[in-house]
């Protein structure tokens, strides 16, 4: 018996984890887009700002799914409130949206920031600690979520991820920003080769949260999950550069530095690129977390026996298929 065909609404939709959803469901679904930007690829996407109700759509009223993908997320970047203003109240917007075209199925995709900045190994039974306005509105808008959930246990699903650095085609921030490092030799240690960090390729991460939502759908794991999403064992910042190095054909001898060194004229930098107007690499703030470990076990998915598809090597071999200009020397 075949899949019924759904319609599925995804919020967000023009954004970089959007784009690779909206491919993959459109095969067999129809899919509606609400988001600011427009999303070239689709013919049905609505204009809607999430940090206010969102009134009747002509259209929208028959939806099996809906996935919430909207979010303002880039660190550093935005004022604390900015933060606030847009996770939280897009959450409430977006639950009072899925009540009322009656849809009983939310995907919500949160971030691994809840669990704060401990270096120890963290899995979906850590208590949140987050120490950013960012993780405070993500934790904030999954008790919404919840809430929505819990206000018809036995009908609705919720299935929350939390994903680590998500990468690939379309990309434009910190993996991509380490290959264009790296090309450039600008890439240096700073004491932190062994440094882990949680990541997870797009195209991995879609068919992760498919797979969770699907098997909630046949009733074989509860209609509240919330899961990591993240390859394991987390690579560490030495696996990223030679494993970016052997993809790229390159072979390069990637220099250490000491920390204090780097962070200084990071320092320089940001007060020059602000100056000349130009997107800053050596971000203070993005340098301290080069060497912060951030150590993310999926474990749901590790003992749910999911079937991981991509290594390291073969997720960058993947993107630089899919999208040369990135992998450009």
């Amino acid at each position: 018996m075949k899949n019924k065909k759904k319609n599925i609404l995804i919020v967000g939709g023009s954004g970089f984890i959007g784009k690779h959803l909206c491919c993959k469901l459109s095969k067999k679904n129809k899919i509606y887009i609400l988001d600011l930007k427009k999303n070239d690829n689709s013919k049905n996407q609505f204009k809607v700002d999430i940090r206010n109700k969102i009134k009747k759509i002509k259209g929208l009223n028959k939806i099996d799914l809906i996935i919430n993908l909207a979010a303002i997320h880039k660190e550093p970047g935005h004022k604390n409130y900015e933060y606030f203003e847009t996770n939280i109240k897009g959450a409430e917007n977006i639950c009072e949206f899925a009540e009322s075209v009656k849809c009983q199925n939310i995907i919500f995709t949160s971030s691994i920031a809840p669990y704060g900045i401990r270096d120890k190994l963290k899995n979906e039974q850590t208590t949140p600690c987050p120490v950013t306005a960012y993780g405070s509105s993500k934790l904030a808008a999954e008790k919404i979520h919840i809430a929505w959930q819990n206000r018809d246990m036995p009908n609705r699903i919720l299935t929350i991820v939390r994903p680590g650095i998500v990468f690939g085609k379309g990309e434009k921030a910190n993996m991509y920003r380490l290959i264009k490092l790296i090309h450039k030799r600008f890439f240096f240690y700073m004491g932190n080769r062994n440094t882990a960090k949680a990541s997870i390729y797009v195209k991995e991460l879609v068919d992760q949260i498919m797979w969770v939502n699907q098997k909630q759908e046949k009733k074989e794991i509860s209609k509240n999950i919330l899961f990591n999403a993240a390859m394991w064992p987390n690579p560490t910042i030495q696996d990223y550069v030679e494993t970016i190095c052997k993809v790229s054909n390159i072979s390069r001898s990637v220099p250490s530095v000491p920390y204090f060194f780097m962070l200084l004229f990071s320092y320089l930098f940001e007060i020059i690129f602000k100056l000349l107007r130009i997107n800053n690499l050596f971000s203070p703030i993005r340098l301290s977390k080069l060497i912060r470990s951030n150590l993310i076990k999926p474990s749901f998915l590790i003992n749910n026996k999911y079937r991981f598809k991509y290594s390291l090597k073969t997720a960058f071999h993947d993107w630089k298929k899919e999208d040369k200009e990135t992998w450009v020397n």
